[in-house]
């Protein structure tokens, strides 16, 4: 008798764990697919696997033209050297930007943290379509050495990822990262 007890018992929990599981999955899911907490692709949610290339998403179609450009052809360049540019994340609209801004504060702790990482949407070079997040690390450390062919700069020494165009940089060299976005005076606005 305890032995049927026993494997009931251990059954119901098998139950409840499985249907735990798909609530959760279907929580997690819900939220991928509207993109972040209700803003999706068309605020500039980047799905996994863009590349520069991906003309049918906002996030790739909204960065400044001359910026698309660049990473273009160095993304083809690096495609010769068996390099992938993936656009984690581009243009944003000020919706995203603010959503993106309060999660930062959320998890630093502070405004004067979050904003180490985190610009707000009245200064975010993202929503004027004027940086993109380039990965993998891949990608990213080919373009911190040959990006300034390009004009294509890593601005900020807390940020590998984060790229803006600098056309004179293909001339005299990428300017002086910033530590991160507090020091930069363009985030002062």
């Amino acid at each position: 008798m305890v032995a049927i007890v026993v494997a009931i018992v251990a059954a119901l929990v098998v139950l409840v764990v499985a249907l735990a599981g798909v609530v959760v999955h279907g929580a997690v899911t819900s939220l991928t697919a509207s993109g972040h907490g209700g803003l999706g692709e068309a605020d500039g949610a980047v799905p996994d696997g863009v590349t520069v290339f991906d003309d049918e998403l906002p996030a790739v179609v909204n960065l400044d033209p001359d910026l698309l450009g660049a990473l273009r052809r160095a993304a083809d360049e690096a495609a010769g050297d068996g390099v992938e540019f993936l656009v984690n994340s581009g243009w944003r609209s000020p919706a995203y930007q603010e959503r993106l801004r309060r999660e930062a504060v959320a998890r630093y702790g502070s405004e004067k943290e979050a904003a180490r990482w985190v610009a707000s949407p009245g200064t975010s070079l993202h929503v004027s379509g004027d940086a993109v997040d380039i990965g993998p690390s891949e990608a990213a450390g080919w373009l911190s050495r040959r990006g300034a062919a390009y004009g294509l700069c890593q601005i900020y020494r807390n940020e590998p990822w984060h790229y803006e165009l600098r056309p004179e940089a293909a001339a005299d060299g990428c300017p002086r990262k910033y530590a991160d976005p507090t020091r930069d005076p363009r985030m002062r606005r």
